[in-house]
């Protein structure tokens, strides 16, 4: 596995600690490296990506993994797709991971704190002088607002709405996997279709494109076919989740069963979004609803009932693209980080 679980097993962890603790003694952002560098780090369930900023903001070096996903690739698994993208960012910026002062690793999979704690543990040889773990929905958040009070959309495979008030308050709505949630998502969309596509095969329900599109996709000659491909053993949750972009393109193309599916998704990520606001208690305020993912290429055909959905609880509310993408978003927050680090004298 990677050399950092070498490092971990041979030297042990409160060694590794202790090791840190006494370099926090006399290294500061400005000793360390004149151009305080700082890392922000995108973690999903597909892909990693890690970015290099220097002071002025400016990215200095990118690199990209595959999945770091915890709870999908276990936390070595994980722990060795962050270190890969960070040092090809490190490569691209001729830099040496010593010389990151700061990183904020955003990670899908990492709501339970434990779990944050033991990826900090995981990648504490990485080097780096400060590492903070955080969700993947914190750095949206923040890439959505940039750090003002106002709410994040996630609408990828899965779907959560997390918002921030002027008081601090954090809350979040969703997230809770296939099994039991995920509205309005990827999966949550495909898995709609199919059941849309069986009704109307068999006469229970509108007759529908998706039956067609369905088999195209998972690859079979015809609609009963698809009860093989779609419980096969080998059939994963982001498999299913792929269909989804078939479903949207059906909407544009004018289908009605597509079109009302679609819209329903954006109903319930516009429900998820209300409960978040009443939480935060601003109803009556004017703030960013910031909204990312895949799902979102349906343009209007979903953002129309996810916008009325959250006017009819909050008027002053508007949607709007995020200001950063995820991973800038978390060296934003890292860079944060530096005031809070230890300076020497």
């Amino acid at each position: 596995m990677a050399t950092l679980w070498f490092a971990a097993e041979s030297v042990g962890y409160s060694e590794v600690m202790k090791t840190e603790s006494r370099l926090a003694n006399y290294m500061s952002p400005r000793r360390i490296h004149g151009r305080e560098l700082v890392l922000g780090v995108d973690g999903g369930g597909t892909k990693t990506r890690a970015i290099i900023t220097d002071a002025k903001q400016r990215v200095l070096g990118e690199g990209t993994a595959g999945p770091s996903n915890p709870l999908r690739v276990g936390i070595g698994s994980a722990a060795s797709a962050i270190r890969e993208a960070i040092d090809k960012a490190c490569a691209e910026a001729g830099v040496q991971r010593a010389d990151i002062v700061a990183a904020e690793i955003g990670l899908a999979g990492v709501r339970r704190g434990d779990l944050r704690s033991r990826m900090r543990e995981a990648l504490s040889g990485l080097g780096i002088h400060s590492i903070d773990v955080v969700t993947d929905a914190d750095i949206a958040l923040f890439g959505a607002t940039e750090g003002e009070p106002g709410l994040v959309i996630i609408a990828g495979t899965g779907s959560i709405c997390c918002g921030l008030n002027a008081q601090g308050k954090h809350v979040c709505a969703g997230g809770w996997g296939p099994l039991a949630g995920d509205e309005g998502s990827g999966s949550w969309i495909a898995r709609r279709a199919l059941q849309a596509m069986a009704r109307g095969s068999d006469g229970r329900g509108t007759e529908t494109i998706l039956g067609t599109t369905a088999c195209s996709y998972f690859n079979v000659a015809t609609t009963d076919d698809l009860l093989i491909a779609i419980y096969a053993p080998g059939m994963t949750n982001d498999r299913i989740a792929g269909f989804c972009k078939h479903v949207i393109e059906a909407a544009q193309d004018g289908d009605e069963v597509a079109r009302e599916i679609v819209g329903e998704a954006g109903r319930e990520l516009g429900i998820a979004a209300v409960a978040v606001i009443r939480k935060l208690r601003m109803g009556r305020e004017r703030f960013r609803v910031g909204y990312v993912g895949g799902v979102f290429a349906a343009g209007d055909l979903i953002l129309d009932s996810l916008r009325a959905e959250v006017a009819r609880f909050a008027p002053k509310a508007y949607l709007a693209t995020p200001h950063l993408a995820p991973a800038i978003a978390a060296a934003r927050m890292a860079r944060e980080q530096l005031h809070r680090l230890p300076v020497a004298v």
